[in-house]
């Protein structure tokens, strides 16, 4: 019996193809086995070919599998395109309609999927044909995905639901005549356990709501929609406003005039939407209003690939403003990080008074994955250095509150408007310390030192997670959704007896060079890995002053994430 299953749907965009995935995932994950999804498909609503990828494990992977056993295919062309990674021996269920063709190191069975549907009501059952057919040849009841049917088509009525679950019983019963059921798939059986299953949009989007955001404003942009979508749903039930505005450029402004106003406010876009926020992300590092901008990577560039994997903001994010202002880019790598990263996010904007940049990337923001249950106490929320009225006297002149005032720490107080005695301007010009413009070069001296000292000499604690073996002869370096491919390639490697490591970026700046330096220390060789073509991350070691005399860089642009065994066969030319 099988630990682990990689199986696969591919189908035409707008197929079914999603809600078939997501079906069986769900149902997998409730049953207590670890899942990890990832859906590939094309920028357009209909045509083109998608498919989802569902690895189902009795542990925990954070990436996709090298491999494919079980490929349900609607069409000729998913056959074609997937099975070039399919292990010898393994099946695909093909819809008899097209008269399918396969290679012979697999097992294909034709099944009359949109007949069988058709039959029970509709040829768009022909994924709960299929999904029934699965459930066969991997030695699981034909009644697992009963309940996520029911939940999924009751508001369309029983009769409905029943033809759906009618779809799957017949798919399962002729894969059963046709010999489908095969003990070498049978699936050992899971815990039992339920855990969460979610996107990294989800666990951001959760993330937010619990570090107390009450603003979100924002612009549809894939990948990073899902997390506005799922706002406009739960952000009102506390108390908090949702708005989709006409562009990027009004979603930074707007977040900006909320953070000013007191709410905790961000707004969720990705490369061109961050390319349009630019001067406003100079705007509120120059007025020190703390923001928080998720950037969801997709490639680029211009609208490049929009639903396609990249890492390739990293320079924009740290370099993307005109003149140089404070700002803090944070990058999870799980969903669970996803959860927590949002609290530091907003404590870290409020504590230093700067934007903060949370980056994701396609791989992580649209996978879905088994998630340990989220810790509410895991989270706190510390709003930074607000005066109240009672505080004001010693922070104010004739000519008005010091909003900027100058501190050794670089960090000036700050009063929530309407607050009595906190009068001050708030200016995109250089300004004084209570805000009134003021170009003098004496003045610009002391107001930029005030400004960059908030960051001069801070590593934020966790910027740099190490696993693996702490004398490693080879350290590969990752960032984002890489963590599980490198992470699994390194378990492999040690698992034959290789001492390598792994070193995990989780901040981009201030960019944790004393924690990545002692990471690389005694290894032989370091190798970087990123899903872009100039290999940014490397570029910011060497321009943030991490040395070592052997690194090299493995990167990847074709729109793809990264399958452990490129990292393993890579770090294995190296050893």
């Amino acid at each position: 019996m099988l630990e682990q299953l990689s199986w696969k749907v591919g189908g035409q965009q707008g197929e079914g193809v999603e809600s078939t995935g997501e079906t069986f995932a769900v149902a997998l994950n409730r049953r207590g086995y670890y899942v990890y999804s990832f859906r590939h498909f094309s920028s357009r609503i209909k045509g083109g070919h998608s498919n989802d990828k569902v690895r189902v494990s009795l542990r925990r992977f954070r990436a996709a599998a090298d491999y494919t056993d079980v490929l349900l295919a609607f069409d000729q062309e998913s056959i074609d395109v997937n099975v070039g990674e399919m292990r010898p021996g393994g099946i695909i269920i093909a819809d008899a309609k097209f008269q399918p063709t396969a290679p012979d190191h697999v097992r294909l069975f034709p099944v009359p999927l949109t007949k069988i549907a058709e039959e029970c009501g509709s040829a768009i059952m022909k994924n709960m044909v299929s999904l029934g057919a699965s459930a066969c040849v991997l030695g699981l009841p034909v009644d697992i995905f009963n309940e996520v049917v029911e939940e999924r088509f009751r508001r369309k009525g029983q009769k409905i639901v029943d033809q759906n679950i009618e779809a799957i019983r017949r798919g399962f019963e002729h894969m059963k005549e046709l010999g489908g059921a095969d003990p070498e798939f049978a699936l050992k059986p899971a815990d039992g356990q339920r855990r969460l299953f979610m996107s990294g949009n989800d666990a951001l989007a959760l993330g937010a709501l619990a570090a107390g955001a009450r603003v979100m404003a924002a612009y549809p942009i894939t990948p990073a929609s899902d997390i506005m979508e799922y706002l406009i749903k739960k952000m009102p039930k506390v108390g908090g406003v949702v708005v989709q505005t006409e562009d990027e450029i009004a979603a930074m402004t707007m977040t900006i005039g909320a953070a000013y106003g007191g709410a905790r406010a961000f707004t969720a876009t990705s490369g061109p939407g961050l390319s349009l926020m630019m001067e406003a992300i100079g705007l509120a590092g120059m007025t020190e209003t703390p923001v928080v901008i998720v950037d969801t990577q997709r490639g680029g560039p211009s609208t490049g690939l929009p639903t396609k994997q990249e890492q390739s903001d990293l320079l924009a994010a740290l370099f993307g403003t005109h003149g140089e202002i404070p700002k803090i880019v944070l990058c999870p790598a799980t969903t669970e990080d996803c959860f927590t990263v949002m609290a530091d996010a907003f404590n870290l904007a409020e504590q230093y008074q700067c934007p903060v940049i949370v980056m994701s990337d396609l791989q992580l923001s649209l996978s879905k994955q088994t998630t340990d249950h989220l810790k509410l106490d895991d989270i706190s929320i510390d709003r930074g250095y607000v005066l109240s009225e009672a505080d004001l006297q010693a922070h104010t002149t004739p000519q008005g509150f010091k909003r900027y005032e100058f501190t050794e720490s670089g960090i000036s107080p700050r009063v929530f408007p309407g607050t009595k005695g906190g009068l001050h301007h708030v200016t995109g010009v250089e300004h004084v310390e209570t805000g009134r413009p003021n170009e003098t070069s004496p003045n610009r001296k002391v107001m930029m030192e005030k400004r960059m000292r908030k960051l001069q000499s801070v590593e934020l604690p966790n910027s740099v997670v190490s696993t693996g073996d702490e004398d490693a002869d080879l350290v590969v370096i990752g960032i984002g959704s890489n963590v599980g491919a490198i992470e699994e390639a390194r378990e492999q490697l040690a698992a034959e007896g290789y001492k390598v490591g792994h070193a995990h970026v989780h901040a981009l700046f201030p960019f944790p060079t004393k924690s990545l330096q002692a990471a690389i220390a005694k290894a032989k060789q370091v190798l970087v890995v990123e899903n872009n073509y100039t290999g940014q991350l490397r570029h910011l070691m060497s321009f943030f002053g991490v040395q070592h005399p052997n690194v090299s860089s493995l990167v990847k642009y074709d729109g793809r994430p990264f399958l452990p065994v490129e990292i393993y066969n890579h770090c294995k030319g190296l050893m």
